[in-house]
């Protein structure tokens, strides 16, 4: 049964087999740092990347232009989107 996280708690234990861990140790070797900074700036910058992806939006230079366009000049709702909001207002 996998264990709660206890947040009061620092530590963080990992089994890894010795050849990867061997590979680790090699290249935090190779950084001239130790193998715990190592794992946890590269853990952190893959963390980044995963948040980075998961919220934000990047949009083409063309549909900046569009949506830039739809805020400043609104299309008229149509009798689909009219229905939508008056059913949403409880009208």
């Amino acid at each position: 049964m996998p264990r709660v996280s206890n947040e009061s708690n620092p530590r963080f234990t990992m089994e890894i087999p010795p050849l990867e861990k061997a590979r680790l140790l090699r290249a935090a070797a190779l950084e001239h740092t130790t193998l715990k900074d190592f794992m946890l700036r590269n853990a952190l910058n893959a963390a980044n990347s995963v948040i980075e992806r998961a919220e934000h939006i990047a949009l083409s230079e063309r549909d900046t232009e569009k949506v830039l366009d739809l805020l400043d000049n609104p299309r008229e709702p149509n009798a689909n989107m009219v229905a939508v909001l008056k059913g949403r207002r409880g009208n």
